[in-house]
């Protein structure tokens, strides 16, 4: 075991506070990564602040961590001692049901060990990528690619995937209509990610206030969901539907801007519990569905693609004793589009 350096809640809604966390010794088949930066996502705060039930603490949430291997198990043979490398939402899984064996291992049956606010095989809790190192089985640590610089690949291993999987799910592509509902950490990814798969993209967005900036990532169209005439003027026009925004919806009103045979995939997971009339789904065969993450293998060929066009996060770098205040911007949609933390100042 090693203490290494964090930032943790002693409690739920408890400010993050610098202090330490005890790691694993490196086992067989272990790397330890010093930890260069760790993003910020809205899942953080909703576990730190107990929003999705009673959380594990004290907690050191971050699971978009980006760092270099540092060292290696004896049996390790997929990385090296320098290698750039990622580590996403999970850290373990089953690896015997059907799901981890077909490469869904976000799917385990038996429920995938979460990166952090989780207990490992042996019941110790994890602690996640608001630290200075981390200690990661192989099997669930990702490359990074060269073309990516560790700042702005970090938000890619949840934003990045969490985005990605459902795109290419619902085969968002050519000749494909897709709508990203909200302009945020995720779904500023998934305007990147769904114009560079080649399909038509229109943002829907509160305001108007981020159109230069959706327009420059990727969208071809961007409308204002405050104003009726948006969904008056987009009856019927998508294909897909990517739901980002954690805040409960109005789903007819969006249901009703499918095509036939349409879905409506949710990424974001508001805190409240939904209502849906069955018409708006019967009348068009339309789908309201959900997507969580990806697999590694998923998660890998992401980080590639990504390199491969040439884009990481926009990301806005801060320090680690900026962690309260960036929690409190996020909640105020004040970041473009993505805080990640310098981990040289934890």
């Amino acid at each position: 075991m090693t203490s290494v350096a964090a930032y943790a809640a002693s409690s739920a809604n408890a400010p993050l506070e610098r202090t330490t966390v005890e790691r694993r010794a490196v086992g067989e088949f272990d790397v330890l990564i010093d930890i260069k930066f760790a993003g910020i996502c809205h899942s953080d705060i909703h576990q730190a602040r107990d929003g999705w039930g009673q959380g594990i603490f004290p907690m050191v949430p971050g699971h978009e961590i980006a760092g270099v291997v540092t060292e290696t198990g004896s049996g390790v043979t997929k990385f090296a001692v320098g290698d750039r490398v990622g580590v996403g939402c999970m850290v373990d899984s089953c690896r015997e049901c059907d799901n981890c064996k077909a490469g869904l291992e976000q799917y385990c049956v038996k429920g995938n060990t979460g990166t952090y606010n989780a207990l490992d095989k042996n019941g110790d809790p994890t602690y996640g990528g608001y630290s200075t190192h981390i200690v990661v089985d192989e099997n669930y640590t990702l490359r990074i690619p060269d073309g990516l610089s560790l700042d702005e690949a970090a938000p890619l291993l949840c934003a990045g995937i969490t985005t990605y999987s459902p795109l290419k799910h619902w085969n968002a592509g050519p000749g494909k209509k897709v709508a990203v509902l909200g302009m945020g950490g995720l779904g500023h990814m998934g305007v990147k990610i769904a114009h560079a798969l080649g399909a038509e993209v229109t943002v829907l967005s509160q305001s108007l206030r981020k159109q230069d900036d959706g327009l420059k990532l990727g969208a071809d169209h961007y409308y204002a969901t405050s104003d009726p005439k948006t969904f008056e003027e987009l009856r019927g026009t998508f294909d897909i539907i990517l739901s980002t925004v954690s805040a409960p919806l109005d789903f007819g009103a969006y249901l009703s801007l499918l095509k036939t045979d349409g879905a409506l995939v949710n990424v974001g997971a508001p805190e409240e519990p939904i209502s849906v009339n069955l018409f708006s789904l019967i009348g068009g065969r339309k789908s309201l569905s959900g997507s969580g993450i990806g697999g590694i293998q998923e998660t890998q060929d992401m980080l590639d693609f990504c390199a491969e066009h040439g884009f990481g996060a926009e990301i806005e770098l801060i320090g680690a004793s900026e962690i309260n205040e960036a929690y409190e911007r996020v909640l105020n949609s004040d970041v473009r589009y993505r805080f990640v933390i310098d981990a040289a100042t934890i």
